[in-house]
């Protein structure tokens, strides 16, 4: 069995500003509430391998992972992977985005597979990781609609 999830949100700002947001990793600190820090390990072209540590879960337990990250400007896409799978069997990302009326579309993809003796099942880990993405792209949401009213307010000045 495998897990497989797919969230998109509309985020009323240009396409370039959403993502310079969110393909910069060393800010992901303050963009997801999840991550307490993000440690660029090594850029070789338009791929990133980084360590991400998030804040203590419920049980105080602090998760942390290495992950490689490739971007595709052009092709409005990002592909991700876990490279320290932690308690998956792996870890695959997609995140594809659009220009549309009103903003911009930016929708992720995760396919994945817990190990056998992780914490939690496919079944579970897809319904946390749908609940945390939709948290997640809301706070990210607010966050550039913000910085997209502050430029441009900026700009008018």
């Amino acid at each position: 069995m495998s897990g497989h999830t797919e969230n998109d949100i509309t985020i009323a700002a240009p396409l370039d500003l959403v993502w310079d947001i969110t393909n910069d990793i060393e800010n992901w600190p303050q963009l997801f509430s999840e991550y307490a820090s993000v440690e660029v390990l090594s850029r070789e072209g338009d791929k990133t391998t980084f360590r991400l540590t998030m804040h203590p879960d419920d049980n105080g337990t602090v998760w942390s992972w290495v992950s490689e990250r490739t971007v595709d400007r052009q092709g409005r896409t990002v592909r991700a992977r876990r490279v320290e799978t932690g308690p998956f069997a792996h870890m695959d990302i997609h995140w594809k985005y659009a220009e549309i009326p009103g903003g911009t579309s930016m929708h992720w993809t995760q396919d994945f597979a817990m190990k056998p003796d992780a914490p939690i099942d496919d079944k579970g880990m897809t319904e946390l990781i749908n609940r945390n993405s939709r948290i997640q792209m809301e706070l990210i949401r607010d966050k550039i609609e913000q910085r997209d009213r502050e430029r441009r307010s900026a700009t008018v000045s």
